[in-house]
């Protein structure tokens, strides 16, 4: 599923390719959910979900972020 997200960082709009459903889509959507999201995505990688929740991508991440920290 194509998922479209504002990096927090940057601002600008990110899209990506990622190998979730629907049904798991809607349930991280939803403003009653009670599960983390290490649970409704297992299959998907540490950056993956990093994207989903704030549109970080690891480029991003690497340049802004870990430059930071050095």
């Amino acid at each position: 599923m194509n998922v479209i997200r504002r990096s927090k960082i940057t601002g600008r709009l990110v899209t990506m390719d990622l190998p979730i459903t629907m049904a798991q889509w809607t349930e991280w959507m939803s403003a009653r959910r009670t599960r983390l999201i290490q649970d409704i995505f297992p299959d998907l990688t540490d950056d993956q979900r990093e994207f989903l929740k704030t549109g970080i991508t690891s480029v991003e991440w690497d340049k802004h972020i870990r430059k930071d920290n050095e």
